[in-house]
C-alpha cells in the first residue's frame, strides 16, 4: 500500500539522521575518555584508534536499539502533529495496520542487533582486552614518549628522552635522563646518546653513551659523580599470560559451554537486547500519539522514560541471575513479558479511541 512504502521511507530517512547524531555523541565522549587516559599515561596513546573502535562495536547493539525506537516514534509523531494520521483512519487503515511496515522495516535491524550483541561485541571486548593487555606489557623503552617524563612499570624509574630514531634510519636516541633508586641511594643519569642491544641469553639492555651518574643519599652531601663512555642497563621484560576472560568478553557458545550464574546473567543480556528493540519498535506505535494541539515533546519524553526503564529493568534482571536470586528460565522472558502486556494495554487504548465506529460518530 502507499502509506507502507511512505513509512518505510521516512523511517529510514529520520533513522539515518538519528544514527548519525547518537554515533558522532558515543565517539566524542569515548574519545574524550580515552584521550584523558592517554594523557595521564594509563593508555598508551597509539591504542586510542583501536580502542574507540572496540568500544564503538560494543555499543552498537543499544545504540541501533534506541535509533530504531527513536525513528519510528519521530516519524509516527510528525504524522499525528500533520494530521496526516486522522486522514488514514478516515479512509479506514486502522492503528494495526501499521504494524506491517513498522516490522518490515524494524526486522532487519533487529537481526543486525541480534549479530552484534551474540557475536560481535563480546568479540570486540574480547580483543580489546588482548590488545590492551600487549600495550601494558611492552619493556620501559616502548613505553617512552619524546619530550616526556615516563614512569617505568615498576615505578623504580624516570625516563626522559629528547628524541626518538627518525626517518633516516638511525637507531639511537637523544639527550636521555634517568632518575632512578637502587639499593636505598638514588641515581640520576645523563647521556647523550642511547640505543638497545639484546645480548646472547635474550636479555633486552639499553646502552648509554658519553654520559654521567649521580649517585648520593637523598638529604646527604654525600655523592660521587661517575662519567663513563658506555654504560648498560637491563630491560625488565613481562611475560604474557593471555588476556583476562570476563563473561562480557566470552563468547556465546563459551557461555552456554559453561553455565554459571554469571555466565546466565550475560547470556540473558545478550538476548534480551535484540527482543527489546523488536518490542520497543512495536511500542513506539501507540506511543507515537502526539495531539496536535498540545505540547510536541511530552510523548517523546515518556517515551525515551520508557526505553530507560525498559533498559534498566533489563539490567536489574540480569543482575539478579548473575547473582542467583533469580533462575535464568524466569529472567529471561519475565521483563519482555511484562512489556509486552503494556504493549498490549497500550494498543487497546489507541484503538478504543481512534476506533472507525468512534471517528463516524464524531463525524455525525
Amino acid at each position: 500500500m502507499i502509506f507502507q512504502r511512505a513509512a518505510q521511507r521516512e523511517f529510514a530517512q529520520t533513522a539515518i539522521a538519528v544514527f548519525v547524531a547518537l554515533f558522532a555523541i558515543l565517539l566524542t565522549t569515548q574519545l574524550i575518555r580515552l584521550l584523558g587516559k592517554a594523557a595521564t599515561g594509563s593508555t598508551a596513546s597509539e591504542a586510542v584508534a583501536a580502542l574507540l573502535g572496540f568500544a564503538a562495536l560494543n555499543y552498537l547493539p543499544v545504540l541501533l536499539s534506541l535509533t530504531l525506537f527513536v525513528s519510528i516514534l519521530l516519524s509516527l509523531s510528525r504524522v499525528y502533529r500533520d494530521s496526516e494520521m486522522a486522514i488514514w483512519f478516515s479512509s479506514g487503515v486502522s492503528l494495526t495496520a501499521w504494524m506491517k511496515p513498522v516490522l518490515r522495516f524494524a526486522l532487519p535491524v533487529v537481526l543486525a542487533i541480534a549479530v552484534l550483541a551474540l557475536f560481535l561485541a563480546p568479540w570486540a571486548l574480547n580483543k580489546r582486552a588482548e590488545y590492551q593487555q600487549r600495550m601494558d606489557q611492552r619493556d620501559d623503552v616502548a613505553r617512552v614518549t619524546p619530550g616526556a617524563f615516563n614512569e617505568s612499570s615498576r615505578g623504580d624509574r624516570v625516563f626522559f628522552v629528547e628524541s626518538v630514531p627518525d626517518a633516516t634510519g638511525q637507531d639511537r636516541v637523544r639527550n636521555i635522563f634517568i632518575n632512578s633508586m637502587q639499593q636505598g641511594k638514588l641515581g640520576v643519569i645523563a647521556a647523550a646518546q642511547g640505543h638497545t642491544e639484546v645480548a646472547e641469553n635474550g636479555d633486552k639492555f639499553i646502552v648509554l653513551t658519553n654520559g654521567r651518574r649521580y649517585e648520593g643519599i637523598a638529604g646527604s652531601a654525600e655523592y660521587r659523580v661517575m662519567e663513563f663512555d658506555s654504560y648498560a642497563m637491563r630491560i625488565e621484560t613481562f611475560e604474557g599470560s593471555g588476556a583476562e576472560k570476563t563473561a562480557r568478553s566470552l563468547s556465546t557458545w563459551e557461555l552456554l559451554q559453561e553455565p554459571t550464574d554469571l555466565n546466565k546473567g550475560e547470556l540473558l543480556w545478550r538476548i534480551g537486547v535484540p527482543l527489546s528493540a523488536l518490542l520497543l519498535a512495536l511500542l513506539a506505535i501507540p506511543l507515537s500519539f502526539v495531539n496536535p494541539r498540545a505540547g510536541r515533546t511530552n510523548n517523546l519524553i515518556f517515551a525515551l522514560l520508557t526505553f530507560m526503564i525498559y533498559s534498566n529493568l533489563l539490567s536489574v534482571s540480569q543482575a539478579w541471575v548473575a547473582q542467583g536470586r533469580l533462575p535464568f528460565s524466569v529472567g529471561v522472558w519475565a521483563v519482555h513479558a511484562l512489556m509486552l502486556v503494556v504493549l498490549l494495554l497500550m494498543f487497546w487504548k489507541r484503538l478504543a479511541v481512534f476506533s472507525p465506529w468512534r471517528i463516524a460518530r464524531r463525524k455525525a
